[in-house]
């Protein structure tokens, strides 16, 4: 594997990381407003769906994704209703936890802004459902591989390239639920919860709209 395309491949996947999208305000969310372990098993969980596309990239299963038109249709939809479903969630979420310290405050006790704990299973399953219904990530990989592995790479070579965008990945989120989860981060969201909550699921659904309409 030649250490200047892995390097080019490892520079373009940086900057796609630091674009904010919907991967990015799961984990970001989960930091403030539940804890740094479920943020990092929601961005583990980003990081397994990352691993799907990335290895249908490689054996050539994403061409057959953009051809066959119904099944990108279908995966796409179904990604974007999953996005907004999520949003539909946050802003419920976020009206029952404004009753809740109200109802607190009234009785002279402190409000609680986290949301509670959930299962492992669930934050993972959260983060792999936000990133595996946008086929869109399918379609880049394919044109990045395309683009900076040369066609002569060896299969060891490929998977090493997989793996490090992997890695890069984990240990990108993995950062951001450490930097969000941080008590000055919490206790700001905890002051303005009702408009980050309502920006989040704005967000939400204006990327549902995005990709359902791509």
């Amino acid at each position: 594997m030649p250490i200047a395309a892995l390097s080019a491949l490892a520079a373009v996947w940086f900057l796609a990381l630091l674009s904010p999208g919907p991967d990015f305000l799961a984990v970001t969310h989960a930091s403030m407003a539940r804890s740094r372990r479920d943020a990092v098993l929601v961005g583990l969980g980003v990081t397994a769906a990352l691993a799907v596309w990335i290895t249908a990239s490689l054996v050539g299963l994403t061409v057959v994704l953009v051809r066959v038109q119904p099944v990108y249709e279908a995966v796409k939809l179904a990604g974007a209703v999953y996005l907004a479903y999520l949003a539909v969630l946050l802003l419920r979420s976020a009206r029952r936890r404004d009753e809740a310290a109200t109802a607190e405050a009234a009785a002279g006790d402190a409000a609680h802004p986290r949301l509670a704990a959930r299962p492992a299973r669930a934050a993972f399953r959260a983060g792999f459902l936000t990133n595996i219904g946008n086929p869109k990530a399918a379609v880049f990989f394919s044109s990045i591989f395309a683009a900076l592995l040369p066609a002569h790479v060896a299969w060891s070579g490929r998977m090493l390239a997989g793996g490090a965008i992997l890695a890069m990945a984990a240990a990108w989120f993995t950062t951001v639920a450490c930097l969000f989860s941080a008590k000055r981060v919490a206790a700001g969201y905890a002051r303005a919860r009702r408009v980050v909550d309502g920006l989040t699921a704005v967000l939400f659904a204006a990327i549902a709209v995005e990709i359902a309409a791509d």
